[in-house]
């Protein structure tokens, strides 16, 4: 081990530490580029940060400002053990090593507990060195800190930057074609004598889970110190030997800064695989218990691979793929809907991000919560990726979003364009051009990607997945008040309830007699249904408008909504949510007016909610989602032939006693509604806009380019 006396530790201007080799050479004029491999081993004596006399330590490297390697959090622990490896690519020597730890807070920002530099120009090639950095702060440079061991070689390496990769970690988890270990499936029941927080004696509890980089956040409960939530999160796990998962409690107030309730961990490490776990926990620094069930699954969920590596182009892999989702398996693991494959071919014609006229390009593919990238090409506007992404299907109705980036060192990617593929449009093995879109999937931006998509999946499973609640995402940007979604959202509205209104002068009409041929056979029909009336046909006529739509559309004649009125509705909205943004960033958000606030995004959010479900019930009839139209035909079939031959009153006594029942036979199940959940699952007027595939112009007007590129 390389040990360095005291002369070769020196101190920045800043108070930083910094490690000089002892028996480093001078480094000949640099080669293309370098190669440097660090394995860093274990912390020694860190400083403490936490009230319980320990801390929860993590590093960061960075090189020119911009983060290239995080380490996974080590809990409760002054002298870690990581032994983790980086591999990294650097253009020059002369900027250091920007070594930083930090101790992890969930909910609160991460506390300092001190850095390093670990100077590159003084580094032996093709040797390995064992390195101990002293980590100071620059505020208090007299402070003992403690101390990191690493294992540094640095290597000459020809090639330029587009053939980079990110780290050892990350490559090694591209060897394996496995991104993660298994999934962590919590079910959060309720809370049991949670602390008062408000003036009338009582709160309104919620509840933030953080595993990692994965967050969750439960409904507010409102007015309750022993709140029931049956809902239910899915977690990745990263690391084979657990991990932790750390959840917080708050009480949500309007107008001001929400009160903080307790606090608690589950040690993944602790439960047993495949197994239940019903955990009543404590809440630190509050009163209370959390009562939830874990469990814990093996997965093997997404796959990244070569263009030369790849499952379904084998016949053999890919009859077996088949015979895993055939209906004759329909009831074997239901969680399990089917697989779908995205080759990440290339991309023409990007918009130039740099101010060299190039940009660096990468592409992030997602599925729900899944989410994958590639390696970035630099210095390219047609770049080729040639990668091959495997998904697991959790639910048909999911949407694939294929987002490419532009990467920067010194500040967060730039966006480039967004494409939204739902699985059920996607036509198997087809290579497609899909032209980019902008943020907002509103309107074009420049640039095309290629994309060639497979998707095997049970039918059966799909359907019977689609009756129970849709996967919820991470939580995403808090949301803000928009007069032009505010607007949006209010024209969608009136839409739907001027259909209503025209509904119902259709009928006011027959009454009026202002056609008697219409009138004569609105009278008849009015007759004959009600004096032979049965239950039955109540189903049966909602088949009805199903059945005529669908002749419609086989025979040419598409009855769908025109979509231009939705894209004129949302055509300049780019430009508004820009302005807003910068109005936002310039003005800020006063702490006088977070009640109105929290008032117009309710209001806003209620709007988008009744006209979404309008929309989608009227999508369902006409056709919009096959799929799902011929399940609504099945479950309108199988009602009508029961209420035919089966008596109300039996019907009605099964679903009184199964409602009766249901929390007797297992107190802990999650509440749903099967027609909202289906519903959930069809498209709104707005999302049949944003999924709508874009015809290529191949030479757009500059002024149509210049609108609608992302701000």
């Amino acid at each position: 081990m390389l040990t360095c006396p005291l002369s070769t530790v020196g101190q920045s201007h800043t108070g930083t530490s910094i490690v000089d080799p002892c028996n480093a050479e001078p480094v000949p004029p640099s080669p293309a580029m370098y190669q440097l491999d660090i394995v860093l081993k274990k912390g020694n004596n860190l400083a403490i940060r936490d009230r319980t006399g320990t801390s929860d330590p993590y590093v960061k490297f960075k090189i020119q400002g911009k983060e290239v390697f995080r380490s996974k959090t080590i809990h409760k622990n002054l002298n870690p053990v990581w032994d983790e490896r980086a591999s990294l690519l650097v253009e020059s020597l002369r900027d250091p090593l920007y070594v930083k730890v930090f101790d992890y807070d969930f909910g609160l920002q991460d506390d300092f507990m001190g850095s390093a530099y670990l100077y590159l120009e003084s580094l032996e090639h093709q040797r390995t060195l064992e390195v101990t950095l002293d980590l100071k702060d620059p505020h208090y440079p007299d402070h003992n800190l403690g101390s990191l061991d690493l294992s540094v070689t640095l290597s000459p390496r020809e090639g330029d930057m587009r053939d980079a990769c990110q780290s050892m970690r990350l490559s090694d988890v591209h060897r394996k074609a496995q991104l993660w270990r298994g999934i962590v499936s919590i079910s959060l029941i309720e809370g049991r004598g949670l602390q008062p927080m408000d003036d009338n004696g009582r709160s309104d509890p919620y509840v933030k889970f953080r595993m990692g980089h994965q967050k969750y956040k439960s409904k507010t409960i409102p007015k309750t110190l022993n709140p029931q939530w049956r809902e239910q999160f899915d977690f990745h796990m990263y690391e084979e030997q657990g991990g932790y998962v750390d959840i917080t409690v708050w009480d949500k107030d309007a107008g001001k800064k929400d009160d903080f309730m307790g606090k608690c961990t589950i040690d993944l490490s602790l439960l047993s695989k495949e197994h239940t776990h019903k955990l009543e926990l404590l809440l630190e620094e509050g009163e209370g218990v959390l009562v939830m069930l874990v469990t814990l699954t093996a997965s093997a969920a997404v796959s990244i691979s070569d263009m030369s590596v790849n499952v379904l182009d084998d016949p053999h892999e890919r009859l077996q793929i088949k015979q895993r989702y055939s209906l004759w398996r329909s009831l074997r693991n239901l969680k399990d809907v089917g697989v779908v494959q995205v080759k990440v071919i290339r991309a023409e014609g990007l918009m130039a991000a740099d101010v060299t006229g190039k940009s660096d390009p990468f592409c992030v593919v997602e599925l729900s919560n899944d989410r994958l990238q590639t390696h970035t090409v630099y210095k390219n506007l047609n770049p080729e990726w040639n990668k091959v992404f495997t998904f697991n299907v959790k639910d048909i109705h999911t949407v694939l979003e294929v987002t490419v980036y532009d990467e920067d060192r010194d500040r967060s990617a730039d966006f480039l364009g967004k494409v939204a593929i739902p699985l059920l449009n996607i036509q198997n093995g087809e290579r497609k051009a899909y032209a980019l879109k902008s943020k907002e999937l509103t309107g074009p931006t420049k640039g095309v990607i290629f994309l060639e998509i497979d998707v095997i999946f049970n039918a059966v499973k799909a359907g019977l997945r689609t009756l129970i609640p849709i996967e919820q995402k991470y939580i995403e940007e808090e949301p803000r008040v928009s007069k032009q979604l505010l607007l949006r959202n209010f024209n969608r509205v009136r839409r739907c309830i001027m259909f209503i209104i025209n509904t119902g002068y259709y009928i006011n009409s027959c009454f009026e007699w202002e056609s008697p041929q219409r009138s004569i056979c609105a009278f008849v029909l009015f007759v004959v249904l009600v004096w032979n009336f049965e239950l039955y046909m109540i189903p049966l006529a909602l088949l009805l408008p199903l059945a005529w739509n669908y002749i419609l559309i086989t025979s040419g004649k598409d009855t769908r909504q025109d979509v231009q009125a939705m894209e004129d509705l949302m055509e300049d909205e780019d430009e508004d949510f820009d302005k807003d943004d910068r109005d936002s960033e310039r003005k800020g958000f006063m702490n006088k007016i977070y009640a109105i606030q929290d008032v117009c995004i309710s209001v806003q959010n209620a709007l988008d909610e009744v006209a979404s479900y309008g929309e989608r019930i009227k999508n369902t009839f006409n056709w919009t989602v096959p799929f799902l139209s011929w399940l609504a035909i099945v479950a309108l079939g199988m009602a009508t032939v029961i209420v035919y031959f089966i008596p109300l009153r039996y019907i009605v006594l099964a679903w009184g006693v199964n409602k009766f029942t249901k929390k007797l036979r297992d107190p802990y199940t999650i509440d749903n509604n099967e027609i909202l959940d289906f519903l959930s699952r069809v498209p709104s007027d707005v999302q049949v806009v944003q999924y709508r595939e874009l015809k290529l112009d191949p030479n757009p007007s500059p002024n149509k380019r210049k609108k609608n590129n992302p701000g």
